[in-house]
């Protein structure tokens, strides 16, 4: 099996709590995830809201060298160049969870960029310099975080708005010139949860070409989080699909792995091959399951 996961947050956990990314007791590990076929996993840098700019910054190089550092020692392909996201070897995609790393400093975009980096969640619940999060619905973007998105997409950076306040949303959609990305957030009508995304909004990204990762955090999959079942990823799936037909190319796998308590039926990525099963059980065909566990992330990434 072929997988691609836009979302966990492995790479944090493994700093706060100083393990390895081979690290057993975790959702996601290198060694169960080398059992694919092809892996193509993006980690994480998660910014707490409550920590200060110089802190935040500090964590997004203390994460940056303890990927490079445990690639290289496991072999793990670390994507630089679209063309890495068609390798058949494991690959990492190194991501940024809360733009609060980079203050109001436009320049740290660039070294971003140098480091790899091709996903910047712009917020977390809270506001940064950006705009407004999940818990700050009454702020969008900010006049730093018009300039922001723009040096984003300037330096090849995919703005990812799972997090975002609704108004943040639609204002980054506004002034966006490339497709903007949710990574992991699910379908707010099937879950009534402000993290969740509205029909419009996943209609916005299905009709400009972005990509919407599906979460297993329990909170986000059932008004009765500790009820979560896999059976709960299959309906936030089949309700964006329903909306409409483009959604079949941009409904991907946004775990949180490492972020969140699993629901019912998910361990950690060792689950994904009986996720996949249950899917296809509910009628799903190869084709779809083949762009929804891989393809739709990969060809994204393959023609940034």
């Amino acid at each position: 099996m072929r997988y691609f996961d836009l979302h966990c947050d492995t790479l944090y956990r493994a700093i706060n709590e100083g393990k390895t990314l081979d690290e057993p007791k975790f959702h996601l590990s290198i060694s169960k995830g080398k059992r694919f076929e092809q892996w193509v996993q993006c980690m994480a840098v998660w910014v707490p809201d409550d920590i200060t700019d110089e802190a935040a910054w500090q964590l997004f190089n203390d994460a940056y060298n303890k990927l490079i550092n445990e690639a290289k020692t496991e072999s793990v392909k670390l994507c630089t160049t679209a063309e890495d996201v068609k390798s058949e070897k494991t690959t990492f995609i190194f991501t940024l969870e809360n733009a609060k790393a980079i203050g109001n400093d436009i320049a740290k975009i660039a070294t971003l960029a140098r480091c790899g980096v091709k996903i910047v969640t712009l917020t977390w619940n809270a506001e940064n310099a950006i705009g407004g999060g999940s818990q700050a619905q009454d702020i969008g973007l900010k006049p730093f975080g018009r300039l922001a998105v723009a040096e984003f997409e300037k330096q090849g950076v995919v703005c990812d708005i799972s997090h975002a306040s609704d108004k943040l949303f639609w204002d980054v959609a506004k002034v966006a010139q490339k497709p903007i990305i949710a990574t992991h957030s699910n379908s707010r009508r099937i879950t009534p949860h402000m993290r969740n995304l509205t029909d419009e909004q996943f209609l916005y990204l299905a009709n400009n070409k972005g990509l919407v990762g599906l979460n297993f955090a329990q909170i986000f999959l059932n008004e009765n989080p500790d009820k979560s079942a896999i059976c709960d990823i299959i309906k936030h799936a089949e309700h964006f699909l329903s909306l409409n037909s483009a959604a079949e190319d941009v409904l991907c796998i946004g775990s949180d792995f490492d972020g969140a308590d699993m629901p019912k039926g998910i361990i950690g990525i060792e689950s994904i091959p009986d996720l996949y099963e249950d899917f296809f059980k509910a009628n799903y065909s190869e084709s779809l399951l083949e762009k929804i566990f891989l393809k739709n992330a990969r060809n994204f990434f393959a023609n940034l």
